[in-house]
């Protein structure tokens, strides 16, 4: 019969009846850099790393804002020579910032104020990580930066007073930040610290394959630094993955690189990285271990504070 399908017919070779409209052609599957750029704009970036920049100015920060990042770790490094007074002058600079930048930025010292600054359109600013050296061996030090909002120290050798002050970063909510230490120190931190620690600026090639499985073990993240060489990044980061865990990665950045983290993820996208490792990378790892470490220290608080 003239009106049915023949067997070997399609309804899409089948014309449409007069007056109507044929069916929309499906969109083509968007690109690896479409997905890219879909997933950070849902996911904005927590980075590791960010420099203080010379002048106090709007001008100075850097390019990739709220469209792909979400959060920012504001570095407190200073040279030995200057000490908590150096440290405590950092501070104040980049309250200053935020104070003039009230339109991009917000001082952040929970996970959630961070979601919340990320809901206002703003970067939050986390204080941190101060230098090893700027403690002075002291506890009390220790507590008032926490106080000054202050929230990471970068632990770079387990010294006789190393232990005592992981354990006293737990019980107050302090991010423990081992990037630059040597494997030892590492595996001396992993064995006393209960909160997951943070590398904010990873170079994971120095670490042998067990100390990055018991990063793994920790929950720690890794925040391996970007370059303009999403290939070469791609490589640390899967190697991360492969060692360490899904749940271990994260991204940073010292300088900002020519572009922002889209051509990261389309070139992890193309190496097979599902989507949700990528939001994983992006902010959730960072943002689940900071959220741990919030919560160790409230189950800490009755405990008495070192001396």
């Amino acid at each position: 019969m003239a009106d049915l399908l023949d067997d070997h017919q399609t309804l899409s070779t089948v014309p449409a009846a007069a007056g109507e409209v044929d069916p929309p052609e499906p969109p083509p599957p968007l690109d690896e850099t479409s997905r890219a750029r879909a997933i950070l704009a849902a996911q904005p970036v927590v980075e590791g790393h960010t420099e203080l920049p010379r002048a106090l100015d709007p001008e100075d920060l850097p390019p990739v804002r709220a469209e792909e990042v979400g959060a920012q770790f504001w570095s407190l490094h200073v040279d030995a020579d200057e000490g908590a007074i150096g440290t405590l002058r950092r501070i104040d600079a980049v309250r200053a910032l935020v104070a003039a930048c009230p339109e991009d930025l917000r001082l952040a010292h929970t996970t959630s104020e961070m979601a919340h600054a990320r809901n206002c359109g703003r970067v939050a600013a986390l204080l941190g990580p101060v230098g090893w050296a700027a403690l002075g061996g002291s506890a009390a030090t220790l507590r008032a930066y926490h106080a000054l909002g202050v929230r990471a120290v970068n632990l770079t050798r387990f010294d006789r007073f190393a232990r005592d002050a992981v354990r006293e970063m737990n019980r107050i909510g302090l991010a423990v930040d081992l990037s630059g230490a040597d494997q030892d120190t590492v595996r001396r931190t992993l064995a006393v610290t209960r909160a997951p620690v943070l590398l904010s600026r990873a170079a994971p090639e120095g670490l042998p394959d067990d100390v990055l499985g018991l990063l793994g073990e920790n929950g720690a993240v890794c925040m391996v630094t970007v370059t303009d060489d999403p290939a070469a990044v791609a490589d640390v980061l899967d190697r991360v993955r492969d060692e360490a865990g899904a749940h271990c990665v994260g991204v940073s950045r010292t300088t900002a690189p020519a572009v922002g983290y889209v051509p990261l993820f389309a070139e992890l996208l193309r190496r097979g990285w599902p989507a949700q490792d990528l939001v994983g990378l992006a902010h959730t790892n960072v943002t689940r271990a900071l959220r741990e470490t919030e919560f160790l220290s409230r189950t800490n608080r009755i405990r008495p504070a070192a001396a």
